[in-house]
């Protein structure tokens, strides 16, 4: 019966930190168009081309090099010197500590504020050029590993985070952070490719940012307050 207790709030869990973050996109969205992205109203005009036959070739070739290569290309050029960056971090040690613990003590004050911890919040910030690596990185701190470990038992990555004093309140902020935070580096050098602005680019990483700190730190009180 606990077991089943324990399904329903972890549903309950997800599907509202789903509905809050489709909530927060179409907030954001509309105060956006409503003032920096505000502009001069125009009628839409739907103009059909002339009918052309596809040409398999010439659309297989552009997906291939404007498209996929593009994104490869971007994808390795951060991802490299990233994971360059984060085995400095695990390998190179201060007075028996790694940089990532000197690292995560730091900023574990303000990520208690989030209802996180330093361990977390680094993840963070180190995975950057993915969100896919954030939890490899987690585990790594815990387990006081020199490199990404990738675990696929889901039980036994529960029993490593509840060890580490994860509860439903880390796990839904966990999960709010990572819907609300900064877009991977890849997606922002793509904004900064099409908008040909850095301010763009900047105002992408800081506004949802700021959006998943404050979320995270008014949920972290009320859970607090509750409780």
């Amino acid at each position: 019966m606990q077991g089943f207790s324990n399904s329903i709030l972890s549903t309950l869990a997800v599907i509202f930190v789903i509905i809050l973050g489709i909530f927060f996109t179409l907030i954001i969205s509309k105060l956006l168009s409503k003032t920096i992205l505000k502009g001069v109203p125009s009628s839409f005009v739907l103009e059909l081309p002339p009918y052309r036959k596809p040409q398999f070739g010439k659309i297989l070739i552009r997906s291939i090099f404007d498209r996929t290569l593009f994104v490869l290309g971007r994808a390795i050029c951060v991802a490299a010197p990233a994971g360059l960056i984060i085995w400095l971090f695990a390998n190179i040690g201060i007075n028996n500590s790694s940089l990532l613990d000197l690292i995560a003590n730091f900023l574990n004050p303000f990520a208690n504020l989030m209802g996180l911890d330093g361990y977390i919040l680094t993840a963070f910030i180190l995975g950057i050029p993915a969100n896919e690596i954030v939890l490899p990185i987690i585990l790594m701190c815990y387990l006081g590993s020199n490199s990404l470990i990738n675990i696929e038992d889901t039980f036994s990555i529960s029993q490593i985070l509840i060890s580490h004093g994860w509860t439903i309140l880390t796990a839904i902020n966990v999960m709010l952070f990572t819907i609300l935070h900064y877009p991977c580096a890849t997606t922002l050098l793509t904004i900064k490719k099409e908008t040909r602005s850095w301010k763009w680019t900047f105002l992408s990483f800081l506004l949802p940012t700021i959006c998943g700190i404050l979320v995270c730190m008014f949920t972290n009180l009320i859970y607090h307050i509750i409780i």
